[in-house]
Order: C-alpha cells, then sequence, then structure tokens
C-alpha cells in the first residue's frame, strides 16, 4: 500500500497572507487621488471624475511621457506592442510552469501556478471595481498632453492600472511559486507598469497601485490557499491510476 501523500502547511500562512492583504489595502489608500494621494480637483465620492493636474505624480507623467514624446516616432510603436507583449510573455510563462510541475508531479508547484492565475483574476476584477469607486480622469485627457498612445475613451479610468495590475499579479505569483525565476518575471512586470506611463495613458501613482493590488492579492491568495490545492493536486493521479499510480513527489511548503 502507498504511503498517504501529506502536505505540510505552516500554520503561519493564513495569518501572513491577512497581513499582506492589509498591507495592500492601506497602500492603495494612501495612492488613491482626491482627499489622500495625489492633489486633484474632486473627491471621492463626487459626481466629478477626479482630475489630477498637479503634485508629484502629475510631473513625473510630465517628464516621462514627454521624453517619449520627444523621442523618434517608431518609439511610442515599440511600447504599445511592448505594453501588450510583456502580457503576453507572463501568461506564456504561467502555462509553461503548469505544464513543467504538473510533469514533474509536484503538486506544491501545480498549486502555485493554477493560483497565480486565480490571484490575477481576482486582482484584476478589483481594479476594475476601483475604477468604478474613483473615477479619475486620463492624464491624457486631464492634463492634455502630448501622448504616443490613443487616449482611451471617457470613462475608462485611470486609478488604478489594469495592465500593471496583471502584469504584476503574474510576475509576483510567477516568483513565489518558481523562485529561480524571479529574475526574468520581475524585471517584465515593472516594464509592463512602467510602459504605461511612458505612452501617456496612467499617472505613476496609478501604476504604483496597480502592483500593490497586485502583488498583495496574488501574495495572499498563495500563503492561504496554496496548502488545499496541493493537496488536492496530490490526490488527482491516485484517483487515475489507482494503486501502482505514482503522486507529486513535492509534497512540502517551506515557510
Amino acid at each position: 500500500m502507498r504511503p498517504r501523500t501529506v502536505i505540510h502547511t505552516p500554520s503561519s500562512r493564513p495569518l501572513t497572507g491577512a497581513a499582506v492583504l492589509l498591507a495592500g489595502t492601506l497602500g492603495i489608500a494612501v495612492l488613491a487621488p482626491g482627499p489622500v494621494g495625489s492633489p486633484a480637483s474632486a473627491g471621492l465620492g463626487s459626481d466629478e471624475p477626479v482630475l489630477v493636474t498637479g503634485g508629484l505624480s502629475a510631473r513625473l507623467h510630465r517628464g516621462i511621457s514627454g521624453a517619449v514624446a520627444d523621442g523618434p516616432g517608431w518609439l511610442g510603436d515599440v511600447l504599445e506592442v511592448v505594453s501588450e507583449g510583456v502580457l503576453l510573455v507572463l501568461g506564456a510563462l504561467l502555462v509553461w510552469v503548469v505544464w513543467r510541475t504538473w510533469r514533474g508531479r509536484d503538486a506544491v508547484g501545480v498549486a502555485g501556478a493554477v493560483l497565480t492565475g486565480v490571484g490575477t483574476v481576482v486582482a484584476y476584477a478589483g481594479s476594475e471595481a476601483l475604477k468604478l469607486v474613483v473615477d479619475e480622469e486620463r492624464p491624457c485627457r486631464a492634463m492634455a498632453g502630448r501622448v504616443v498612445a490613443g487616449c482611451p475613451a471617457v470613462g475608462d479610468w485611470s486609478f488604478p492600472s489594469n495592465h500593471a495590475t496583471l502584469a504584476v499579479a503574474l510576475a509576483v505569483g510567477l516568483a513565489l511559486t518558481r523562485p529561480r525565476l524571479a529574475w526574468v518575471v520581475l524585471p517584465l512586470g515593472a516594464a509592463g507598469a512602467v510602459v504605461r506611463v511612458a505612452v501617456g495613458v496612467h499617472y505613476p501613482h496609478d501604476v504604483a497601485a496597480g502592483a500593490v493590488l497586485a502583488a498583495s492579492v496574488t501574495a495572499a491568495v498563495l500563503l492561504v490557499a496554496v496548502g488545499a490545492v496541493a493537496r488536492l493536486v496530490a490526490s488527482v493521479p491516485a484517483r487515475r491510476t489507482g494503486e501502482g499510480g505514482r503522486t507529486p513527489v513535492r509534497t512540502r511548503l517551506d515557510g
């Protein structure tokens, strides 16, 4: 009889996950425009959109997007491709990690990769909800500066950045699941966020908030749920192959 597979989950993980989520919430509150954060012409809860035209974030936006707008004409097209390409590369890496860990009978790795996808979806949903609450106008409309990308339609709000949320969520989840990939995925996630400022469609505080949201949600999901999902994954080969089957060999979570 094959020994029962045991996934060891440190008891501190749920508490750590809750602390990470709380820290992320506080970070987003600080970065939000209006009463707290960047100067704006309307506060949260107003019927009018929030217009950020002054403060450090607005100055950084002008400097970064202005430098790109003053550059060669092809630079904007390249940055637009990079903005979308980063998400495609990170998504492909996630699929590769799922395949690799499944073939390697790594229950914890499979769980981490799957939960990275879950965390990314949850973070994205949170960014969409925040957009509807904050109603911050895009900098390309609020400040009417020169940009290299088309300004999104009216009502497509700026805070937080969806692209930054998706890129950082995938990057953080992959780095936590496969630390050896951190040197690749974390710079990619950062690039996916910064490019949105460079092409002129987001303020720095937008992409910072998206990054904080993504990192905190994805890390919390992994901390809280990876043990339970790993146990579920470990049981799948046993049910399919019977007594002669092989269960995932990595069955311990490090604290």
